[in-house]
This record gives C-alpha cells, structure tokens and sequence, in this order.
C-alpha cells in the first residue's frame, strides 16, 4: 500500500510542535504539511495550505477520533491556514512530505524537520517516494555525538532506501530555490531498539548474554584456575545510545590462596601461560571434603633454572613433609601425587632473575574405595562407572590433530584394599609427521600449543578419497622467519608447490587439484624459540572436484566484463561502476589454478562527498566538514609571502550523472615578488661587497674602510623586502683621525685593559661629541664596535 498516494492528512505522532519563535509564521506562497503516521504521505486536500490533527494513542484512536495538533488548527470546510515550516515530531513512528506549493510566487525555502525518539531508540527513515528539481537538496543528519554526522543526502536517497540512525534524534533539512516545478519526497519513520556493543571475552574466560537491549545482562566466567576482577555480570543501560554499566572484567591467575572442600579444579602460577613475574612467595592450601583424599596431575612445570622452585608438601602447612620438590627432582612425575589426607601445601618461589611459564597443575578428590578421576590434556574419554569404584574402565581418546602418548588408551580401577589405576593415564602431543587419511582432520605444529622445537624436518601426508581434491583451511601461522612450511599437491615432496610461507599470516585457505597434499615443516636449527601458540594450525576438508571457477554475480549499479566465456583457470573478471557510483573492493578477481578467485566480490556505493583535494604548498586550508560532503567549501589562503593564483574557495558539488566534484582545480601559492634595492653608494675611502646595480629584497650589503680610516653607522645594510623594498639603515661614513677611536681605546685598548663584553664610554670629540655609549671590546683588548646613545641614529665604529 502506497502511503503517499492522496487521502485526507493524519497525524499520529506523540507529539508535533512548532520550535521556538516559529509561532505562526507565515511562509512566503508554500504551505507546509508534515505528515505522521502510517496513513500519511499524501495530498489529500485541495485547499491552499496544511491542515493538521494529532491521533490519540487510546481507546478514542479505534474510533477514528482526532484532536488539534497545539499551533495547528484543525479541518475547515470552509477555510485554511498557513502551517510553518519547521517542526518538532516526536513519536514511535511516523510520516513526513515535502512542503505543498501553491499558485502564487513564493520566496525559496530552508525548512528543518526534527525527528525524536525514546531513549534507547534508533530512528528508521524509508524513502517512499523522492523527486527534486534542480537546486533543491535534502541532508538527514543525526545527533547525539561530538558533532552531527551524515546520514544521507539528495545524491544518494532514492525509492526504498533505508537509512538507520544510531541516536534517537534525526534533523531532515530541506533547501528549495525557485523551481518553475517544486520537487517532491515522502518519507516514513519508525523508532527502533538500540542495543549495546557485544562486551569483549575475557581472556582465559567466557561472557553470555541475555539480550544486547537495554536491561540486558552480560555475566563473565573465568576457565578452571582463574579468577574473576571486576564485576561478575554487567547491565545495558539505557540512554541515547544504551551503554553496559561498567567495564569488562578481566580473569587473572592469583598468586596463592585456600581452597577448601576442593573436588576438581587447576592451580596455576600468575602470568600462566605467559611468564611469571620475579620475586614471587605465593602459597596454596588445598582441603579436600572430610573423608577424601587428593590425586595432583602435572600439567605443566616450567621454571628458570635460577633460584626459582615449587614444594608441594603432604599437610596443611609449611612444615609438612615435601612429596615433590623441583630442586630434587629432574623428570615430573607421570602418575601424579597422592595425599595420605585431606591436604596438599604448595609453595612457588621465584628470585629476581629470569622467568618461565610457571607452574599449571590439576587436582581431584576422590573418596576411600574409589581410584581418582583420571585426565589427559587435549584429549577426553569414557568410562564405565562415573564414580570410579574398583573395576571400572576408562578409554581415552585425544583431540583432533594429537597423538597418544607413553600409557595405555585403557586402564582399569584394580585393589580393593588400595583403589589405584592398573596403567598411568597416556598423553596427548601434537607429533612431527604423519598420514592421515580421513574425509577431515586437523594438522598441528609440533608440540602446539607449546613452542615447536628447533632444527626439526616434519612431513604430514593427507589423503581422501580419489574423485575428490582437499581444501586446507590454515586458521592460524605464526612461524619464525626462518622457518618454512610448504604444501605440495600431491602425495610426496615432487609434486608441484601449492605455497611455501614464513613468519606470520592470517587465515587463508588453499584447495589442491588432487587427492592429496604433502605438508612439509622445517624449522631453523639456529633460530629463537617462540613461546606459547606459536606454530600453525591446519584444518582439511574433502570437497568435490571441479573445473571451472564458480559463476560470479553481476553487482547493483555495475557491470562486469570478462576474459574467457568459460570461467577456467586464469580467467579475469572486471568489475565496473555506473556513473555517480565508486568501486569498493578490488576491481579485477583472476580465476586460480585451484578453482578459486582471487578476492572477495566488489560494491559499487553511491558517491556523497568529493575526494579530499589535497594540500598547496605554502598554504593552509580551511574545511567545513573533513569528509568532503556535497555542498561543504575548501578555503586556501597563502602563507606570508605568497600570493594565490587561482579560485582560494573550492565547493563540492553535485553533478547528478558524473558524482560529485570541485567546483575548481587546485590554486597555486607563488612567492610573491618585490622590487629590488639600488646600490647606495659606497662611502669615501671605502668600499662595498658585494658591488652591483640592483640587490633583490633580503640581500645584505656590507661596508669596509681603507687603512687608516674607521666606519662610522653601520657595517652592513640589508634591503627590505617593499613597494618598494627599501635598505633598512642610511650608508655607514669613513673617517680619518682617532676622533672617534679614541674614547673606545681608552675604554678596551691597551692604556685601560678590559675583559670582553660591553663598557660605558663617552664621547669628547668627534661627531658623537658630549654623547654617551657603549663599546664593544673583543679578545686582546681591542676594540670592536662603539655606538654612541645620545646621537640621532647609532654611530658605529667598526675595529
């Protein structure tokens, strides 16, 4: 159903309100009639003008019953009135036009329309219907942050656009000149839940989330050994733009603790699987419920080779008996550690010196008459009796990409005077080479997610069935740069070079002609050793043979042309746009040899905003808005010195067909150019350097006398740049005689020895007779300048 089609004008807005000092005002010649409500959009009057009516959102409304909007008289049959062009709309949802002409002439128009949500709300604006004439313009923009943004504007709205605003508050700003025929646009809103930003997981932990919308809850969950700092569960609150209640927690592995009526669960040293810190003392009580005892399970146990140590002791205190010491004891324990009671005391030390991974170690508590509960890291397994009594079974099996390792796949819970395990629980490593054949599996660096070993040669094998290929997904790579892992298509190292990587890379995939593929990694003998999650991950799957690249789309607003009529192997595709519209994305995708393209699939958006135009040197420049929309300006303006050559006000515009563009091309800021200075003259006995006609604005000329004679005035002129440029002081004189020397020299000269710097002096004779100064004395008691106060302009004498 089209909203915009003619039927009488309804308003269904909470509210709709003229702003301030807009009472009554009277446009020149265009009434204005927005419309609110899903019944709205249309010209359902012939009357000169808007007639307008607010729609009661209760029991009145299932009646059809309306009331007068305040400022807004309601439906005469006999007259109408002029209606503002600025308004106020707040509500759920809604409706609005353009302002309706009439015969008369009427002035150009600048009307504003402010749209208003809840709290918590976005505003949703669907384009039903939009055809401006030349000149006019229509910008919806959005408030709420720093400054307003952008939504949209008449370059880009068209039928069934859907602009969304995160704030609850929407301004459409409507332009009109003079048009012979006034352009017209119907649009419609509604108001729609905001939410907040999915919190970040902690590390080593886990979030849920109830609902994103306000009142939702995030809660925070910390993986077995860590512990919870900050705020178990958070609140979306609402606002204008809903945020959580607080910051995300973080979980940490804590130095120490007790933890009575312990069944299962880690310990693990701070830092882990990061290195600890030094100068650590930390200790851990563990009480097991009243009747049982404790069974601890190495997980892992690195320590700097320092003074750094771990002690579990058998009690409650740090004067029990040790059972593990790691300065005493070389290889861990595979079979674990069993209590004699209800408690295991454990003490880690490390010094100020060096640091490792540190200590992880996993604990359960099992009652007389019961074996332990068993564990194999990466891996998992079955029994045949969950409380572990005396003869049960367990079976283990380890995760995709181990191997099991140094005990059996099944033990069995034997003596009945002493419940023990008949085999200790086996291990689960991610081993160097092997073959798989399988429809999918998983490949793993050596020993992940510890670190890989150095000088190591591995080889894989992946096979599947015949009429099939293998994609390999390698979801993480992170080797040294010496290291190398290669893919060969095919079944051993002859086959031809699917890739060969080093260092670091994202996820990327890769699909192989046969099937199977050989996987090849050597690792530098002289290299660093990484640390945790250094290595890579490899996931392979069994996927259907092919011949051609898959058929690519064509994209809205574009066209494509390509190489070959068959999509085979090294095939181009290229992606074009219409006018008006940029290319986002690569233009060109090539069909590769393993029946993939080259990249992801381009968009052609529609272009709202000019190219930044760049700088001109010897300037600075002035924006109205830093991304360039249609309609803001570029000032240029020179810097001292430079004058512009060419237009200093850029304004981007809308060329409908061609996109937007400058109004101008870039100007220039050239030195400006000054007249030159004419030679003064040189004075008598003296001359100048350098000598010429002219000197150019900046130049400095410099004077010197003939034996036998000083310079009085200055020593050297410098020609000010002007119109005209001008020497900045009168040519210096030459004189003969010590008329002038001689205070100075009674002041620095040998008669009255001086250290250098500057003296009193006055003047007995001399052009500077009667006067006052200051001499200059050098090293050696001579004399270098001396200028006397009193005269009209500075004598000076030069040594």
């Amino acid at each position: 159903m089209d909203v915009c089609k003619d039927r009488p004008a309804m308003l269904s807005s909470t509210a709709l309100t003229q702003p301030p000092g807009s009472q009554g005002a009277r446009p020149s010649g265009r009434g204005v009639r927005p419309l609110l409500g899903w019944g709205g959009c249309g010209r359902g009057h012939t009357g000169k003008g808007a007639v307008g009516a607010v729609r009661e959102m209760g029991p009145a409304a299932k009646q059809g019953q309306t009331r007068p909007v305040p400022g807004l008289p309601g439906p005469s049959p006999s007259a109408t009135k002029w209606a503002p062009c600025n308004w106020n709309l707040t509500g759920p949802e809604g409706s609005l036009e353009s302002p309706e002409p009439v015969s008369s002439p009427y002035d150009s128009l600048d009307c504003t329309y402010t749209i208003s949500g809840y709290p918590g709300y976005g505003v949703e604006i669907k384009v039903l219907n939009i055809s401006l004439s030349e000149g006019e313009t229509v910008t919806m923009e959005t408030f709420g942050g720093v400054e307003p943004v952008v939504l949209a504007n008449e370059s880009f709205l068209m039928r069934g656009q859907v602009i969304r605003s995160p704030t609850n508050l929407v301004s459409v700003r409507f332009r009109s000149p003079q048009p012979a025929r006034p352009g017209t646009f119907c649009f419609r809103f509604q108001a729609y839940l905001l939410s907040c930003s999915f919190p970040s997981r902690p590390a080593y932990g886990d979030v849920s989330v109830t609902s994103l919308h306000p009142g939702g809850s995030a809660h925070f969950y910390c993986a077995t050994g860590y512990q919870l700092q900050g705020p178990p569960a958070l609140t979306c609150l609402n606002a204008t733009r809903p945020f959580w209640s607080g910051r995300e927690p973080v979980c940490r592995a804590a130095c120490g603790g007790v933890i009575r009526n312990a069944t299962i669960g880690r310990i693990i040293s701070p830092g882990f699987p990061g290195n600890y810190s030094n100068n650590l003392t930390c200790h851990w009580l563990l009480e097991a419920p009243e009747g049982q005892r404790l069974h601890l399970h190495f997980e892992k146990i690195s320590l700097a080779e320092d003074d750094d140590r771990l002690i579990i002791r058998n009690g409650n205190n740090i004067e029990a008996p040790p059972v593990y010491d790691s300065y005493e004891v070389e290889y861990l324990p595979i079979e674990g550690l069993l209590s004699t009671a209800r408690h295991f005391f454990l003490e880690l030390t490390t010094d100020s010196s060096g640091a490792s991974a540190g200590v992880a170690l996993r604990y359960e508590a099992f009652e007389p008459g019961h074996c332990y509960e068993p564990f194999v890291k990466y891996g998992n397994f079955t029994t045949s009796d969950a409380t572990y009594a005396v003869g049960t079974t367990v079976e283990f099996s380890c995760d995709p990409g181990y191997t099991l390792e140094q005990g059996s796949i099944i033990i069995e819970c034997v003596d009945p005077s002493d419940p023990q395990w008949n085999e200790t629980e086996p291990a689960c490593r991610a081993v160097c080479s092997g073959e798989i054949t399988d429809s999918a599996g998983v490949v793993l660096s050596p020993n992940w997610p510890e670190a890989y070993g150095k000088g190591q040669d591995c080889i894989w094998g992946l096979h599947v069935e015949e009429d099939k290929r293998i994609m390999l997904d390698v979801q993480v790579l992170r080797i040294g740069k010496g290291d190398v892992l290669t893919f060969y298509d095919g079944d051993d190292l002859t086959a031809r070079i699917l890739g060969q990587y080093t260092g670091a890379h994202r996820r990327f995939r890769l699909y192989t002609a046969m099937a199977d593929v050989t996987i090849q990694f050597q690792s530098d003998p002289g290299g660093a050793v990484f640390g945790y999650q250094q290595g890579f991950v490899i996931h392979f799957f069994e996927v259907p043979r092919n011949d051609t690249c898959p058929e690519l789309p064509e994209i809205p607003n574009g066209w494509k042309t390509t190489s070959h009529p068959e999509l085979i192997h090294g095939t181009m595709v290229n992606y074009h746009c219409y006018p008006g519209f940029e290319l986002v994305g690569t233009d060109l995708l090539m069909c590769h040899w393993d029946l993939t393209w080259s990249g992801d699939l381009p968009t052609c958006e529609r272009v709202t905003s000019c190219k930044d135009p760049g700088d001109v040197d010897h300037s600075r420049r002035i924006i109205s808005s830093s991304k360039f929309p249609v309609g803001s300006s570029v000032r240029f303006v020179c810097d001292k010195g430079y004058v512009l050559t060419g237009g200093g006000l850029l304004t981007c515009r809308d060329r409908q067909a061609g996109g937007p563009k400058w109004s101008d091309r870039l100007p220039k800021c050239t030195p400006e150019v000054y007249e030159p200075c004419h030679n003064p003259g040189a004075p008598a006995n003296g001359a100048q350097t350098p000598e010429k006609r002219l000197y150019q604005a900046g130049a400095t000329l410099r004077f010197s006398c003939a034996t036998g004679y000083v310079l009085l005035g200055e020593g050297s002129l410098r020609c000010v740049p002007g119109h005209p440029s001008q020497w900045n002081s009168s040519p210096p004189l030459c004189k003969a005689g010590e008329s002038a020397l001689g205070p100075a020299n009674r002041v620095c000269g040998p008669a009255s020895p001086r250290a250098p710097g500057r003296w009193p002096l006055a003047f007995p004779a001399g052009p500077s007779a009667g006067g006052r100064g200051t001499a200059l004395c050098g090293r050696d008691c001579l004399v270098v300048t001396a200028h006397a106060s009193s005269s009209p302009a500075p004598s000076t004498t030069e040594w």
